[in-house]
């Protein structure tokens, strides 16, 4: 299947076996509507609807729902519409005698397809509710060696359940918005009281997020089966972490500040469709999962999705690679996230998002965060020749995520296009310096 109506190059992230979902306008105060990437191009749904490409859709009200500054209310809709959506697109984009085209080869083509480079993205969704997990044990067990020690890296619970802890939704933030250095409670001498400050031990962490799609009631779990279902798709993400902040405040409840400062994603929603040639098997689970987490679907858990996460250090005009990892390392997948998400009658909602958590690998340079690549600062990240390192984010460094699958037979690429976001100095305007105790009797 090739794309007529506009040129797409071969090596281009938005092919017409993919056609990833987003939310854009023509400037940031115009009004904002629901998109579908197709090389260069951004194509207006809402436009396409007011033109009849949907039409006799049962379930969707085209014009309505692509005409909203968010996707929420197509990913309720479920599978069998956005696979006649999809289906729609294909040969809107591949058929020159599809009739939305002719009526288009008298008019402004320009009308449904705005250039990607004159548009501004918007987040894709109202994230009601957002929650990331820990579902890489190559990452878990570098972390746990890290603090823990060898013979004790894994929790006891992690290859029984996947391990999730809730997020702030408030500032999940699209692809190219600053964030700035957060501040709280360090304790950088386990001698000494704690301090008040600006993190020192700013980390990105490597994570895909799914969108979920129709929810469940109140009270109803979701078997795994159910739960693929309803995923709609996936971005890049980049959970960026104040290590330091993170590691005094941490017990007994989990993170808090240290996360929830800023968490970045990529604009362009792809759909479980568009990654359905990209199955692969999850690793080995050892001990077999519970029931409720087991797989009788027949269908492989995992997905061949190659992520590549680089740096443009301050002052640089060049990017360095810092990690080359791919999502099928994933020991929990996706679905058995959501489904253990449910289990206890949690409702998932259109457009709740769940990260996947650190993304690592089997080899140091798949390692996906700072805190594993420079073991916990105890040695320098070196990017490339450029006499440059790192150990953690400096103000002004900026980080990219970018991701895709490859087909080998036809050739084609399905990918994310990028997840990136620059870290700005701390914001003190207002706040005080907590004295310690130590510092209040003197």
């Amino acid at each position: 299947m090739q794309c007529t109506f506009v040129a797409v190059s071969a090596d281009s992230d938005f092919s017409i076996y993919n056609l990833p979902f987003g939310v854009c306008s023509a400037g940031a105060d115009a009004p904002a509507h629901v998109a579908v990437a197709i090389g260069d191009y951004a194509l207006d749904m809402a436009e396409l609807a007011r033109l009849g490409l949907f039409a006799d859709i049962a379930g969707l009200d085209a014009i309505g729902v692509f005409g909203k500054p968010y996707l929420n209310d197509y990913m309720a809709l479920g599978r069998p519409v956005w696979q006649a959506v999809r289906q729609r697109l294909q040969d809107f984009l591949s058929n020159e005698q599809n009739s939305v085209r002719l009526q288009l080869a008298t008019n402004n083509v320009g009308s449904v397809a705005k250039p990607l480079d004159s548009v501004v993205m918007h987040l894709p969704a109202r994230i009601g509710d957002y929650t990331d997990f820990y579902a890489s044990r190559e990452h878990a067990t570098n972390v746990g060696v890290m603090f823990r020690g060898k013979d004790n890296a894994l929790m006891p619970n992690w290859t029984h359940l996947p391990v999730g802890y809730h997020g702030r939704a408030s500032s999940v933030v699209v692809s190219g918005t600053g964030l700035h250095r957060p501040c709280g409670q360090r304790r950088p001498d386990a001698s000494k009281p704690p301090v008040f400050g600006a993190s020192v031990r700013l980390d990105y962490e490597l994570e895909m997020a799914f969108f979920v799609g129709p929810g469940n009631e109140l009270g109803s779990p979701l078997t795994v089966e159910q739960a693929e279902e309803r995923i709609f798709g996936v971005v890049l993400m980049n959970d960026w972490s104040a290590r330091d902040i993170q590691a005094w405040e941490y017990v007994p409840l989990g993170p808090f500040l240290g996360k929830s400062f800023g968490t970045t994603i990529s604009p362009w929603v792809v759909t479980m469709d568009a990654l359905e040639p990209f199955r692969v098997p999850q690793p080995t689970q050892d001990p077999q999962p519970m029931e409720y987490l087991r797989d009788t679907t027949g269908r492989p858990g995992g997905y061949d999705i190659a992520l590549q996460v680089d740096i443009k250090p301050a002052g640089s005009n060049s990017f360095y690679t810092l990690t080359r990892s791919n999502l099928k390392y994933m020991y929990w997948t996706l679905r058995q996230q959501l489904a253990h998400h449910a289990v206890a009658g949690c409702n998932m909602r259109p457009g709740d998002l769940c990260g996947t958590g650190t993304i690592s690998g089997p080899t140091e340079d798949s390692f996906g965060s700072m805190l594993e690549l420079s073991w916990s600062g105890q040695k320098d990240i070196r990017l490339g020749d450029s006499g440059i390192t790192r150990k953690f984010i400096q103000d002004g460094d900026v980080i990219r995520i970018s991701g895709f699958c490859q087909a080998n037979d036809d050739g084609f690429r399905v990918g994310f296009g990028q997840c990136a976001g620059c870290i700005l100095p701390p914001k003190t305007d207002g706040v005080q310096p907590l004295l310690s105790s130590e510092q209040r009797r003197d």
